[in-house]
């Protein structure tokens, strides 16, 4: 093999500078070139090595991106509410299903000691009031009430008993209905021992407790509902003991009737709950109170109609018979608002307005003569001389002040009358005749003369087919 002899420089002979001149210049050239060439390598393999580190940490931070966002969306799958049979709007849910099919609601976050209560309103409790409200795990099976599976428990609204890991419950508190709050919680110190001592609520009032294992993954605010017409709505963040105000609001509004016959009071609602098969069949809610000259007027508006709209809106004595509508029978007056009919003391009306539909507001009130004092009331009727309309009553505003209606050419006839036929002004209001009167959105209807029975008239309101609801105002005008 032959070597390649590199260039050099001869300076023996000065005749040889020429060719040394040339070779020294050749052997600069490719010193210059491999020292570059050198240089250029070294250059590359620099840049080369920084492009790669920028790449290594590119791709960490893509797959550090990545494992970012599949972090966020486990999370999201397992903070997700779930339900099935429910129709959810904002805070309400309502039952979305076959009557047959077990509606089930989850909340996406379980209690935690900072919350650890919630609440449910019954806004409507359906065909048979099959709601359940409790506690279970995560990932609990949708096709089942609250309660009936294990690791979960709940408070069932339509037999008051108590169903914990299993499908038969035991009793534990009383029937819930429509305008009822069922609370459920954790006690605070059960998140420090792992042991869910699990308490319920009714109206704000405890009802009872219970204990169970506490969940890996905590326990899910639940709610299941199980008939048609179910509609409840959702309190997440109640607080035990804040809503006394409309505990004492609502009961308020119970206490102003005296009798309940077949109808549930929820608040100003007034909702039949007979079974609508048979004239006997009637609910009755009568007033605590009689109209009198300071309260003469009370009004009702139709809700729901229901099936026939058998609704009667009337006076009658205190002890008329609960299984008779208003009107049908002695020491009453009623308009019907299915014939717009008027019964006064017998079974068969006569025809008197238009008939009542969904949105209507029907009222009824009593024109005093200015003689007219009740006991009660002693000499305080002056009061009511000037009736103001309450802005809240929105479809009375073109009600007059009609307590006072009649003119003074009327009472003096009507004197003249009393006097000829030899009859003598009681002092007393019992048997006093005064004139009732109807009004259906605002208007004045019609009128009827009554005797006033003993004790005075009370506002009473009858319904006689399923599904009839009703909004009740007894004192719509204020003065």
């Amino acid at each position: 093999m032959r070597r390649t002899r590199r260039p050099r420089v001869l300076l023996c002979q000065p005749c040889w500078s020429v060719v040394a001149q040339s070779e020294l210049t050749a052997a600069l050239t490719y010193q210059t070139q491999a020292i570059l060439s050198l240089l250029s390598s070294w250059d590359y393999k620099f840049v080369l090595m920084n492009k790669m580190d920028d790449l290594n940490l590119h791709y960490r931070f893509l797959n550090w991106r990545r494992r970012i966002r599949e972090i966020r969306e486990v999370r999201a799958f397992r903070y997700q509410e779930r339900f099935k049979h429910i129709l959810v709007d904002g805070d309400t849910l309502s039952y979305h299903g076959n009557s047959g099919e077990v509606g089930c609601y989850v909340a996406s976050r379980p209690l935690t000691k900072d919350s650890n209560y919630f609440e449910v309103s019954i806004v409507d409790s359906g065909v048979r009031g099959t709601i359940a409200v409790g506690l279970v795990p995560q990932y609990y099976s949708l096709d089942h009430q609250p309660g009936w599976l294990p690791d979960s428990v709940a408070y069932h609204a339509d037999d008051g008993k108590l169903y914990n890991g299993r499908a038969k419950g035991r009793q534990f508190g009383s029937k819930c209905n429509s305008g009822d709050r069922i609370g459920c919680g954790i006690e605070p110190v059960s998140f420090d021992v792992q042991t869910a001592q699990i308490f319920f609520t009714k109206n704000g009032k405890r009802v009872g407790s219970t204990i169970m294992p506490m969940s890996p993954d905590g326990l899910f605010p639940a709610v299941g509902m199980h008939s048609l017409g179910e509609e409840v709505r959702l309190h997440l963040n109640a607080e035990l003991g804040r809503e006394d105000d409309s505990v004492m609001m609502v009961d308020s509004y119970e206490d102003e009737w005296g009798r309940l016959h077949d109808v549930r009071v929820c608040g100003t609602l007034l909702e039949y709950l007979g079974k609508g098969k048979s004239i006997v069949d009637v609910g009755l809610a009568q007033a605590r109170h009689p109209l009198s000259t300071r309260s003469h007027y009370f009004e009702v508006e139709i809700v729901d109609p229901g099936e026939k709209c058998y609704i009667a809106l009337g006076l009658a004595r205190k002890d008329y018979p609960k299984n008779r509508h208003p009107g049908w029978s002695r020491g009453s007056v009623a308009y019907h608002a299915d014939d717009g009919k008027i019964f006064h003391g017998s079974g068969v009306g006569d025809p008197f307005g238009p008939r009542c539909y969904k949105g209507d507001i029907m009222g009824c009130g009593i024109m005093f003569p200015r003689d007219y004092i009740l006991d009660s009331e002693g000499d305080s009727d002056d009061s009511c001389d000037t009736v103001i309309l309450s802005p809240t009553a929105r479809a009375v505003r073109n009600v007059r002040n009609v307590m006072y209606l009649h003119q003074e050419g009327e009472e003096e006839e009507e004197e003249e009358e009393e006097e000829e036929d030899g009859e003598e002004i009681e002092p007393e209001h019992e048997g006093r005749k005064v004139v009732v009167f109807f009004t259906r959105n605002g208007k004045i209807i019609g009128k009827k003369d009554a005797v006033v029975p003993s004790g005075g008239f009370f506002p009473t309101i009858g319904m006689l087919s399923c599904g009839e609801k009703v909004k009740v105002d007894l004192h719509p005008l204020s003065g």
